[in-house]
């Protein structure tokens, strides 16, 4: 089975607290990722959006996108709104061959905004998951259709975040839907990471390798402390840093053939966890756990 693997640039920048932002330009970012021995990258806000001036930049360092995030608002919206809002993304997603657009539910969510505890997140009723679920299933496969499909990413403080949530919009939605496992963002949320891919491992398509410390995340007040309180605080980091057993994940993923990518997403302080050195490590420990797993990583 083959494997690639990519990273985020959300350890260089990140798009929803500036003040956890590295003033390193995307050539920098793109250097440093290839220099860990990432071969993708997922888009962030230093991206240009025509593929004519996006392509020779990653081609000069040998990555390719591997995926990016859309903020969707379909929980809420209209289905119609939201073809024209992802029609620019998806343009550029299908010029630059990426796998998929990872699609994250920002309706209602609290993710980016520091003075909501987590403890505000959003809830919904089965019914309510029931009716989400069925709009998620319908926007999916018109991107599919349109060459570009979705990956949907589960998320600390948004309406989909803990397992037993995710489970029910998996019960209620369908294949033209596919899942993003992320399990930092699980294990965030106190679901068991190794059921879930029991559960969902049909229709993971893009895997996000985001680990945890366990110590921070215990000791989180949740009715008073934000996602981005969190994150700040060090709620994540990179593999082979943290608390998550990512030969055991990894070895599960195997089981049930997945092939694609391993995509690391760890948002920190660049100041307290330079970027470099966590990439470095992140995909050191990456290489390890795939041998583990048997897969062949391979280029994009």
């Amino acid at each position: 089975m083959k494997a690639k693997l990519g990273i985020a640039p959300i350890a260089w920048w990140n798009d929803d607290l500036a003040e956890l932002s590295d003033d390193v330009s995307l050539e920098e970012c793109l250097r440093q990722a290839s220099v860990a021995g990432f071969t993708g990258m997922e888009t962030g806000r230093r991206f240009p959006l025509d593929p004519r001036e996006l392509g020779p930049i990653l081609g000069t360092y040998g990555i390719s996108v591997c995926g990016g995030w859309f903020s969707g608002l379909l929980l809420d919206g209209d289905i119609e709104v939201e073809k024209e809002r992802i029609a620019g993304q998806m343009a550029l997603f299908k010029a630059m061959n990426a796998p998929c657009i990872v699609y994250g539910e920002t309706a209602r969510s609290i993710q980016g905004d520091r003075s909501k505890p987590l403890a505000t997140k959003p809830k919904l009723s089965e019914d309510e998951i029931k009716v989400y679920a069925r709009k998620m299933t319908a926007f999916g496969e018109w991107c599919a259709e349109q060459g570009m499909p979705l990956s949907y990413h589960h998320h600390m403080a948004a309406a989909i975040e803990t397992e037993a949530e995710l489970d029910l919009f998996m019960k209620h939605s369908g294949a033209g839907i596919p899942l993003l496992y992320d399990a930092g963002h699980m294990a965030f949320a106190g679901g068991d990471v190794l059921r879930v891919i029991d559960n969902h491992h049909a229709r993971i398509s893009h895997v996000h390798t985001k680990d945890v410390r366990k110590a921070v995340i215990d000791g989180l007040d949740r009715s008073r402390e934000s996602f981005l309180d969190a994150v700040v605080k060090g709620a994540f980091t990179v593999p082979g840093d943290g608390s998550l057993d990512f030969e055991a994940i990894v070895k599960k993923l195997a089981g049930y053939g997945y092939e694609g990518w391993f995509v690391v997403e760890a948002e920190q302080d660049p100041k307290v966890s330079p970027p470099l050195e966590m990439a470095k490590v992140g995909h050191k420990e990456l290489l390890r756990v795939m041998d583990a797993a048997g897969y062949e990583v391979v280029a994009a």
